[in-house]
């Protein structure tokens, strides 16, 4: 049995060895992205009219790239993991560790916790910085293409909010929302007072969302009990933001994990829907652990010799288990999107299960 000493020593070594094989699966992920996703960019300006400089278009790819990079860390670090246990094995090293008697457990160990800290290290430092990215790249896409959807379109005509402003909770309704939702058309307000009793109708042209308030322009005011009143101008209360509506509202993949937990509360102020923002927090939370899952699941097919045959069909089982995984924490995510199920257990369920699967695997096939 090695002794302290040399313990920590292959602790070190196999560490390391971890965490290259899992940064260089990760960085060659994201520039396959890139390609692709530039590729993506290119027939977009191909279909727009105007012309859109490469440059921009490179600059607007690489800024939409942490994101989407993001998605791609759980199979970087199966991949990765994969092939330092393969390559362990195809050097002898797994059989001599075992011939002294370092157990699986010991020698996974290293590359549990090395997933474990990147985890960590995406969810507390590079989520905060792509999101500050995507949101800096849907901000300079709408400036390139000319386009801005609008944050509060429905599927049905006109857009509706429900907000809790310090007035009373209103229902505000437009007919057309622009400037990212900033601006409002055609705008139908009811107030309430804090009973929840009705206790004016506004109707105004035009209403623009500034901070703490909405500033409506050409306004009739209805109490009740009162005849109807003309302003030229009106403020009504409001919990959000331009800059919430702006970076937030547009994609949950521009807010980073330390701004969601505030957004969360203040969209359910606003009377917004929060449930994708709450799996994403959920999702981060969980992501740490999804990475030490994945590793349980690359140790469960490539540990095996050499010698023993069939390296290369149960790493391929491998990536299936871990592609298999994926699916199945989609599914759990678009039950918890459709309401169907609770966030957290959209993002702890498939890791739960996934890492109890794994483990009675290895203790069946290392312990017997």
């Amino acid at each position: 049995m090695p002794g302290i000493s040399a313990r920590g020593t292959l602790a070190r070594y196999f560490s390391l060895r971890f965490f290259l094989a899992m940064v260089a699966t990760f960085v060659l992920c994201c520039v396959l992205i890139f390609f692709v996703d530039f590729i993506e960019m290119l027939r977009r300006a191909g279909n727009y009219s105007e012309e859109v400089p490469g440059f921009v278009l490179a600059w607007i790819t690489l800024l939409r790239l942490p994101s989407f990079s993001e998605l791609t860390l759980p199979f970087a670090v199966l991949i990765g993991t994969i092939i330092v246990f393969l390559m362990l094995s195809r050097s002898s090293e797994l059989v001599v560790l075992r011939a002294a008697g370092v157990s699986v457990w010991q020698f996974m160990l290293p590359a549990m916790i090395v997933a474990f800290l990147l985890g960590l290290a995406f969810m507390m430092l590079y989520n905060p910085i792509a999101a500050m990215a995507r949101g800096e790249a849907e901000r300079v896409y709408a400036l390139a293409f000319g386009r801005e959807e609008s944050l509060l379109k429905t599927k049905t005509a006109g857009a509706w909010l429900r907000e809790d402003g310090v007035d009373g909770p209103s229902v505000v309704h437009a007919v057309e929302a622009f400037n990212q939702g900033l601006e409002l058309k055609g705008v139908t307000v009811f107030q309430y007072d804090a009973n929840h009793g009705l206790t004016e109708r506004i109707e105004a042209r035009k209403a623009v969302l500034k901070d703490g308030r909405w500033e409506l322009e050409d306004v009739w005011v209805s109490a009740v009990g009162q005849e109807p009143a003309f302003f030229n101008s009106y403020m009504l209360s409001t919990y959000l933001t331009p800059t919430q509506v702006r970076d937030s509202l547009g994609a949950v993949f521009s807010i980073s994990f330390w701004d969601l937990p505030n957004f969360i509360q203040i969209a359910e102020k606003a009377g917004l829907p929060a449930t994708q923002y709450r799996v994403q927090y959920h999702l981060l939370l969980s992501r740490p652990f999804l990475l030490v899952t994945m590793v349980l699941i690359a140790a469960t097919c490539s540990l095996r010799g050499f010698r023993f045959g069939n390296v290369q069909i149960n790493a391929l089982f491998g990536l299936a288990a871990g592609f298999l995984f994926f699916v199945f924490s989609e599914i759990s995510r678009n039950f918890a999107m459709a309401e169907l199920t609770s966030a957290a257990a959209a993002a702890w369920v498939p890791v739960i299960v996934g890492a109890s699967l794994a483990l009675t695997v290895l203790l069946y096939k290392e312990d017997g």
